[in-house]
């Protein structure tokens, strides 16, 4: 993320804008999307993104000299929950992952010649990019365990292996892939680098685009499974320090954590919203709305307080990793991870529960964000892993205060 600053008034503003954006011209193209298909909508979306740019909405998180808004991750966590109100809000703005990552890390990492070749055209929308590191013969839990290989030849990296989950590789340009360099690395962690690979090349495929609960997807809006046959790259696109492929993924989940939350939460709203207005419209009986029954009151109470917290804790969240760094918001960063993917199931759960057997329809986005963002629970780690890691925190100055009072003098 950028260091820049904003006023409140012109946040206001500019949230006005992206709001009125959304809602105007966005949510209208959504029937295409959920009754056609990624390429029925794109041509339309590509206009909406040069409209994105005229408005100022265009990569909130890159600096002004990249085109950016140069936003702070707080300013941009509160556009991201407003672009979140439609599928296709963060792509629109170019803020969509897994692009916003890869710029992050090459804006960070990446040499002169790296940033000309692949940043630039991905800072100005001309190109999309993915990030291959899920392995199907793996738990993703332990991301450690990884068979992709990638052995040095003379001038070239030659990689192979199989990953799938492979987000928006489908009409990428190119791929950074987590491959073993240093297998005999005496730190697990240590072992993987991360290698810019231009699309498409000899040795890759893109095996297919893998349907998620019935729904196959395409271009941005999809997952794939690929493949890496002896896929030769020159030295030179090694990506950071070589065996520092984990130390640089951790650089990009903090903050995208953040990102990925306040997304969700604009998904809660839209959700919420959707619920609310199904409860007052749709009558039981003559004159008996939907909204009369306490079932449905303790939906919309519940999931008014549980998006309220949510947002409060993502922007708690936020504002650490801006003033003391991801180390010091590492806690904070598991609790949302954790909090706002269920309130997000929860919230989904209800709406379509509100709207009967229209909710199980692609008449509105509720099942579509349903088939697509259960898997909330589980990429970027699975929600159980995370809760074993704050368990640990939380016991581990118990079990301290146990050992010293096993080992204090008797009295």
């Amino acid at each position: 993320m950028t260091s820049g600053s904003i006023a409140s008034a012109d946040l206001d503003a500019l949230l006005v804008t992206a709001r009125t954006f959304v809602r105007d011209e966005l949510v209208p193209l959504e029937p295409t999307l959920l009754h056609g298909s990624w390429a029925s909508i794109e041509p339309a979306l590509a206009k909406l993104r040069v409209r994105a740019r005229a408005l100022g909405l265009w990569s909130p998180f890159l600096p002004k000299s990249l085109g950016g808004l140069d936003l702070p991750l707080d300013a941009y966590a509160r556009l991201s929950e407003v672009l979140g109100w439609t599928p296709f809000g963060p792509y629109v703005c170019n803020c969509q992952a897994p692009d916003v990552g890869n710029m992050e890390l090459l804006l960070q990492f990446g040499t002169s010649d790296q940033k000309s070749r692949f940043l630039d055209p991905l800072t100005r929308g001309d190109i999309r990019s993915c990030f291959a590191m899920t392995e199907p013969q793996h738990a993703g839990s332990n991301p450690v365990w990884m068979s992709t290989r990638a052995v040095r030849d003379g001038d070239e990296w030659v990689i192979s292996g199989h990953k799938w989950f492979t987000s928006s590789a489908d009409g990428a340009a190119f791929v950074i892939v987590m491959a073993v360099t240093d297998p005999d690395a005496q730190a697990p962690h240590a072992r993987a680098s991360q290698i810019l690979v231009p699309l498409p090349i000899p040795g890759y495929s893109l095996v297919r685009n893998i349907s998620v609960m019935g729904d196959v997807g395409g271009g941005w809006a999809s997952h794939a499974e690929v493949r890496f046959d002896h896929v030769r790259v020159p030295v030179t696109n090694l990506l950071g320090p070589q065996g520092h492929g984990f130390a640089l993924a951790q650089e990009r989940l903090g903050p995208g954590r953040i990102h990925h939350c306040m997304r969700w939460i604009g998904i809660c709203e839209r959700a919420f919203d959707l619920m609310c207005r199904r409860a007052v419209a749709r009558e039981l009986a003559p004159g008996d709305p939907l909204a009369n029954k306490q079932a449905v009151q303790f939906w919309i109470a519940e999931s008014r307080i549980e998006i309220h917290a949510s947002r409060l804790m993502v922007l708690d969240a936020a504002a650490r990793i801006a003033n003391e760094g991801q180390e010091a918001a590492r806690e904070q960063i598991a609790y949302i991870k954790v909090f706002v993917a269920n309130t997000l199931q929860r919230v989904l759960d209800r709406a379509i529960q509100a709207h009967g057997a229209l909710g199980m329809t692609d008449d509105t986005p509720l099942a579509w964000w349903y088939r697509h963002e259960r898997a909330a629970r589980i990429y970027d780690g699975a929600d159980e892993v995370h809760k074993t890691v704050i368990a640990r925190r939380a016991l581990k100055p118990y079990f301290n205060a146990q050992v010293r009072a096993a080992h204090a003098p008797p009295a």
